[in-house]
């Protein structure tokens, strides 16, 4: 038996921890984790069980949280809840309130003002011959889109993803309360454009939210801070760190990246959905079992944490064959579990995403030759979110 910490960021050092998921598969796919100052968890790790889990909110709720400690449980304040951490009813009508401005039709008819924000961010960079790929590339394309459909400042929404970085990195890689410190920071700018469109109402996301109602409840402040959060937070983790995390495989992956380029009109889309496989940028999610159940023949008690990897479910040789530890841009099918299995909570905003990440890939691949890495990746010090925090790249711009 190998040495099993999900809990400890050294494990996430490199990205996520394959040899422990791949010896969890084989030999205790339903694995009894120790947590120090808790009881523990199940740590689920097979594609089908991770589906299972995802599936059924009544069993498995994701209340009082989705993150493995329970003091992330202070996101329920009395009758309030982040949409992420509710379950249906109450989830599906906190969900309506903005799922008008994710679905596809609503996706498509962003697109022009995505790819035009694509083209404006490798603009920035093109004639320098190096940069930081995700702070200069990966990391501003969902800032600029959230921030446009909160109609905040494209700044304001650069920094405001620097927060979440604080919020999702272990607690020991940075100073004490820094965690908090961002989410309260957060919180006082989500309150100040909370009051200005209650004051005046404008064409954007956030007076969409600000004047809404729920089971007849106008939602308040608080409700919108909880909203503006997730939006900022997921808005941003599967783009940057798919962008930044699929060219890293790249790298590693050479003969793929030729064969990408070759046709990279035909070939872009099912590159994308390999490489979402590929990285997996969310690392789990956790559910709280409301009843004694079993899964894989384990008893799991009422109470007790139930974790779904999905870095792990995306590399089940049980749901992609004999190459599912192989990177294999033209994979076909490839039900991943990158955006959750399915389900009540199954990522809003994946529409949205596809679409960031096809503009950035499209404009990086055509405008930028010989790119290489020119020193370490750096990874994000975070047991939750996979993807690298620096990787310093050069190029330089291809022929007109």
């Amino acid at each position: 038996m190998i040495d099993i910490d999900l809990l400890s960021p050294a494990s996430f050092a490199h990205g996520q921890p394959h040899d422990q998921f791949a010896w969890l598969r084989a030999n205790d796919p339903v694995h009894w984790h120790r947590e120090p100052g808790a009881d523990g968890f199940w740590a689920i790790t097979r594609y089908r069980d991770v589906k299972a889990v995802g599936r059924d909110p009544v069993t498995f709720s994701s209340t009082p949280t989705v993150m493995i400690p329970d003091n992330d449980a202070a996101f329920d304040i009395g009758d309030h809840q982040m949409m992420l951490m509710a379950d249906p009813p109450r989830h599906t009508a906190l969900r309506k309130v903005v799922a008008s401005e994710f679905i596809p039709r609503a996706a498509r008819a962003m697109r022009p003002r995505i790819e035009h924000l694509a083209a404006r961010i490798v603009d920035g960079v093109v004639d320098g011959g190096a940069c930081d790929l995700v702070t200069d590339i990966a990391g501003l394309m969902p800032s600029y889109v959230i921030a446009d459909m909160f109609g905040i400042p494209h700044e304001d929404g650069v920094a405001l993803y620097a927060l979440t970085e604080a919020i999702h990195a272990a607690p020991e890689s940075q100073a004490a309360g820094a965690g908090m410190t961002a989410i309260l920071e957060m919180f006082g700018y989500a309150r100040e454009v909370w009051e200005a469109r209650r004051a005046e109402p404008g064409d954007d996301l956030a007076t969409l939210i600000a004047h809404a109602s729920v089971d007849g409840n106008e939602l308040d402040v608080i409700d919108f801070n909880m909203f503006f959060m997730l939006l900022i937070d997921a808005g941003g983790d599967t783009t940057r760190n798919l962008v930044a995390g699929g060219l890293d495989a790249l790298f590693a992956h050479p003969a793929q990246l030729a064969w990408l380029t070759e046709d990279l009109d035909a070939r872009l889309a099912p590159a994308v959905e390999e490489l979402l496989r590929w990285v997996s940028p969310v690392v789990y999610m956790r559910r709280t079992a409301q009843r004694d159940t079993e899964l894989d023949g384990v008893r799991i008690a009422a109470g007790q944490k139930v974790v779904m990897y999905y870095g792990s479910a995306n590399r089940d040789p049980d749901a992609f064959g004999p190459t599912a530890g192989e990177l294999d841009l033209a994979r076909t099918p490839n039900e991943h579990v990158a955006f959750g299995g399915g389900g009540p909570h199954f990522c809003l905003g994946a529409h949205i995403a596809r679409l960031e990440i096809h503009a950035l890939f499209r404009e990086l691949l055509t405008r930028l030759v010989d790119l290489r890495p020119t020193g370490q990746t750096e990874w994000l010090p975070s047991t939750f979110i996979s993807g690298p925090k620096h990787l310093p790249i050069s190029f330089r711009a291809a022929m007109a």
